[in-house]
């Protein structure tokens, strides 16, 4: 594979598209792109052990967004139970920009980059946009890309430079062997967060935005309804397999 001028990225030969070397979806990754991308301190990302009750009381609230991992096999069990998803045609037809979007989706073409996008979609719609820093380098891209429909939308951030060296500046960052490029994903990252409707929306770069309901003003994204709209999905037809990860963007508490 022929390389970039950016160390760890490369052109994958049979799409000829950039790929990324994948992010570990770890806090201090995530808090590490995040102040690299131009958002503000007073948020963060805190691990979520799990759904329970006394588990969900661990995490600083309010929650802004999550960024959700899921294995490949319950993946495609939610989405042919609830999604319409037949196996094989994914889908990917939203077209839609500007102001009138409850959320701001983008279509993944990097590789591998798949927690990179969900970050974007964190920091990018509902309470999350109120962290960013004026004329960072989120705030130019996604203020660049509001305006444009898919395929110019997607062209944003996969010709950023700037956003590619931030991206594998943090990749090496976890605790983890960090996997090449090269190397297969079985996973999913997804976003969940709260639409400028009010609703539940549930961000992926290789899927169409899905609406999972409406919430309440007072409804975060670790709220009963929350979870019993988004992540519990995965865990009710996780068929035992419960190789999830989630981690939350919060803000910070005063203490901290």
């Amino acid at each position: 594979m022929a390389a970039t001028s950016t160390p760890g990225v490369y052109i994958n030969p049979n799409t000829n598209k950039k790929t990324f070397v994948p992010l570990e979806n770890n806090p201090e990754v995530f808090n590490d792109l995040i102040k690299r991308l131009g958002v503000t301190s007073k948020v963060g990302f805190y691990d979520v052990y799990g759904i329970e009750p006394d588990l969900l009381s661990m995490v600083p609230r309010p929650v802004h967004a999550l960024i959700f991992i899921s294995p490949a096999p319950v993946w495609n069990n939610v989405r042919k139970t609830y999604d319409g998803y037949d196996g094989n045609e994914k889908h990917v037809t939203y077209d839609a920009a500007g102001d009138g979007e409850p959320v701001m989706w983008f279509r993944q073409t990097i590789g591998h980059a798949c927690g990179l996008y969900s970050l974007v979609h964190a920091v990018g719609n509902g309470s999350g946009k109120d962290y960013i820093l004026k004329d960072s380098l989120v705030d130019r891209l996604l203020k660049q890309a509001k305006p444009l429909k898919r395929i110019e939308r997607a062209d944003v951030l996969y010709n950023s430079k700037e956003l590619e060296e931030a991206h594998m500046a943090s990749a090496v960052q976890g605790d983890s062997i960090v996997p090449s490029a090269t190397e297969p994903v079985g996973f999913h990252f997804i976003t969940f967060t709260k639409g400028d409707d009010s609703h539940l929306w549930e961000l992926e770069g290789c899927w169409d935005p899905i609406d999972r309901g409406a919430l309440d003003e007072s409804e975060d994204m670790l709220s009963e309804r929350a979870i019993e709209l988004g992540v519990g999905k995965y865990v009710k037809l996780s068929e035992g397999n419960l190789e999830f990860s989630i981690i939350a963007m919060c803000t910070r508490p005063d203490d901290e």
